[in-house]
């Protein structure tokens, strides 16, 4: 029974917020919806902001269980971006509300997990020095965060996905022309056409 009052409160929670901005949903709110009493709420959860990081929580450790391996950047952001398109319209209300540090310290969370995983694959096996691994996750990971960021910022308008899909293709070649000796950018002309 305690299980799936507890669902029910989070399920609630989440339609209204899909609905309707954070700052416009109370307890009340969804208990009425729920149709349970306000002890039961503050039985599960010690208050909003709680039940928020809670929701949050288990989103990430959904995403962990379902990439326990990553095999390219572009995957790491699409793993990533699994966090935030699952619940748009929910997750843009939190990330402009007051819960927005809860919302971005888990995301800066999934960022460092999903870059993590695929570094620590890609790497296997081959001598590379740890602190040359460690600055790669961190670039990775605040790439990763600062886009999305960046993409909340401005509505979620843009597909974010293609966005970093296209950003890694234009990369290799630009990788590949650097390694080619060609300084003067021509190699990433032919990349592009």
């Amino acid at each position: 029974m305690q299980n799936f009052t507890k669902k029910a409160i989070k399920e609630t929670f989440v339609t209204l917020l899909d609905q309707r901005p954070l700052n416009r949903i109370t307890v009340k709110d969804i208990v009425e919806t729920c149709g349970i009493n306000r002890n039961s709420f503050y039985y599960h959860f010690e208050d909003l902001p709680a039940l928020v990081d809670e929701i949050i929580a288990d989103q990430v450790e959904e995403l962990v269980s379902r990439h326990p391996t990553i095999d390219t950047l572009e995957s790491c952001f699409d793993a990533a971006l699994e966090f935030v398109l699952k619940n748009r319209r929910a997750i843009l209300h939190i990330y402009n509300s007051l819960s927005r540090d809860t919302f971005e310290r888990r995301l800066m969370e999934v960022c460092q997990y999903v870059v993590a995983t695929y570094v620590e694959a890609d790497f296997a096996g081959r001598p590379v020095d740890e602190a040359d691994k460690a600055l790669l996750i961190r670039y990775h990971k605040c790439e990763c965060f600062g886009n999305i960021i960046d993409w909340l910022n401005s509505g979620m308008e843009d597909d974010i996905s293609a966005y970093f899909h296209r950003i890694y293709q234009l990369k290799r070649g630009w990788e590949g022309a650097v390694l080619r000796g060609d300084a003067s950018g021509q190699g990433m002309a032919a990349v592009q056409n």
